[in-house]
């Protein structure tokens, strides 16, 4: 409740990668209530991902109604007390559809689609600077990843997007756009208004289309790539009201005042100022470093991104981003494609019972690989592998691919940054800030300890993605403030440390060896099926 006793709200959309949730706080940022559900992902070629967008409209409008629900039956008075909706998205993923209609044109391809290789091989011959042809003006280089090159694959190869853009019916969004120009209004109506076409600058900065010092389109990388400004969004920030959920949705008349992309959400709901860092553990992991104002260019493979802009007047924050495609995926893979485990939460007990992997090392490098590798020619392999391994070996080694994944990415981030460039704590470590569903697994944040040779720091509220979006939105209309947020005062539960624990000598030896095997997956895209 605020001082005049009333109760005061603020929802959070976190659509991810395989589900999506609505979340309910309140103000003191405890979750009242909360509904989560899965979509279908498609596989339609080996490397392909794709979502259906409608089915992801309805995976919102569901979690909406259901925790709307949850929360009147408890007590709650959401319908007077809810202030403002927060939200944020699984970035890269890209869509195109129609406004006349408001149809997709074709199913989203997703973040870790690897359809574009082609392209991208095409771009580096053609662009005098390569790879890094784009990276002085979007910080990214040219990669299956990043949303323009999905949407110039979508611009060569479907004919009804190519018909769209012709007529001026094509707009173009990541999936924070596609859901803000639904919940706004969509086509509009005979009483209604059309909806807003907008994305915020943390998503924007993962299309490769975005300069990131000014802010807006890059109109020079859009006329090399033959890219129409007309079918983008207007950019703004992650903090301010955009307009209001319209009509036919569970909730009506809600400013939606907070968008950021889930990884830039993460960052907001960890709190991490300047010099601090996270890695939230998803379906792939991600690693951001906040480096203030300055935009710092890596030259260790990592990726120059927005952290957030938390208004349309407030200072921007940037940071150092290492991108790893797949971390929980892999758990999912032992469940659903081997069956080595019925439920992901098995794998800890499963992995536990055994000290070490044998010698068994896997890199996931299922879609190729990310920072700090940058290799869309590796394919996933598990070395190693004697009489003696057995389902725990397997099981352990991949829990160890997520941390020597991480691992990768902060030592380039170290480099990177230097020394002046991070927070260390009163014993001059530099500490991780960890979040998302994995995390619960304590057995993954005591390797990941054991592999850095630093302490892991695991907060009580792990979805850190969700309070993040509900933060931004609470903060554009009031709710809090940013000291709030940011101070030290604001975290009430106490996090959970872990230390690293093992041999200085045996952790060289086991990267060394990790560094072997992620040698060994190169240039096996095209081996014969």
């Amino acid at each position: 409740m605020d001082q005049k006793g009333e109760q005061v709200y603020v929802g959070s959309i976190d659509q991810g990668t395989t589900s999506t949730r609505f979340i309910i706080y309140d103000k003191s940022a405890k979750t009242i209530a909360s509904h989560q559900t899965e979509f279908t992902q498609f596989y339609p070629e080996a490397g392909w991902v794709e979502h259906n967008p409608i089915e992801i409209l309805e995976s919102v409008r569901l979690c909406m109604a259901k925790a709307l629900d949850k929360a009147t039956a408890d007590g709650y008075n959401v319908d007077e007390g809810l202030k403002a909706i927060g939200i944020t998205n699984q970035r890269e993923t890209t869509l195109v559809w129609s406004k006349s209609s408001g149809l997709p044109l074709h199913n989203a391809i997703v973040w870790m689609d690897a359809r574009t290789t082609s392209i991208c091989r095409r771009l580096e011959k053609e662009l005098s600077g390569g790879r890094t042809h784009f990276v002085e003006t979007c910080g990214l280089p040219i990669s299956t990843y990043f949303s323009a090159l999905k949407l110039l694959w979508l611009l060569e190869n479907v004919e009804a997007v190519k018909t769209a853009i012709q007529n001026g019916d094509a707009l173009f969004g990541t999936i924070d756009t596609w859901l803000i120009w639904n919940l706004t209004g969509g086509c509009g109506g005979e009483q209604t208004e059309p909806g807003l076409h907008v994305t915020d600058v943390s998503n924007a900065s993962r299309t490769m289309l975005m300069n990131i010092k000014s802010l807006s389109w890059d109109e020079p990388t859009l006329k090399t790539l033959g890219i129409p400004i007309e079918i983008l969004p207007k950019i703004i920030s992650n903090s301010e009201v955009i307009g209001k959920i319209g009509i036919g949705w569970p909730i009506t008349g809600i400013p939606i005042s907070g968008c950021l992309g889930d990884q830039h959400a993460a960052m907001v709901g960890q709190a991490c100022k300047k010099g601090e860092a996270k890695s939230t553990y998803g379906t792939g992991a991600f690693i951001l470093l906040n480096t203030g104002e300055e935009a710092v260019t890596s030259t260790h493979g990592l990726l120059t991104t927005l952290a957030y802009k938390l208004g349309p007047n407030a200072p921007t924050n940037y940071a150092l981003e290492g991108s790893i495609a797949i971390a929980g995926a892999a758990v999912q893979w032992l469940r659903d494609s081997l069956g080595i485990i019925q439920s992901a939460s098995e794998i800890e007990e499963l992995a536990g019972k055994v000290e070490n992997t044998g010698g068994v090392y896997f890199v996931p490098a299922f879609n190729g690989l990310f920072a700090p590798w940058w290799r869309d020619d590796a394919r996933g392999i598990c070395i190693g592998i004697t009489r003696f391994t057995n389902k725990s070996h397997i099981a352990r080694s991949v829990l160890e691919s997520m941390c020597f994944q991480v691992k990768d990415v902060l030592d380039s981030m170290h480099k990177d940054a230097g020394e002046k460039g991070e927070v260390k704590n009163e014993n001059g470590d530099f500490v991780l800030r960890v979040d998302g569903g994995a995390t619960i697994n304590n057995l993954l944040m005591q390797i990941q300890a054991d592999l850095l040779g630093s302490p892991v720091v695991r907060p009580a509220n792990i979805e850190t993605t969700a309070l993040g979006a509900a933060y931004a939105a609470g903060l554009a209309v009031g709710v809090w403030t940013e000291q709030d947020i940011f101070s030290d005062e604001a975290k009430q539960e106490k996090p959970a440390t872990f230390q690293p624990n093992l041999d200085e000598e045996l952790r060289k030896k086991r990267v060394e060896s990790w560094c072997k095997a992620v040698s060994r997956t190169f240039d096996l895209a095209d081996l014969s099926l």
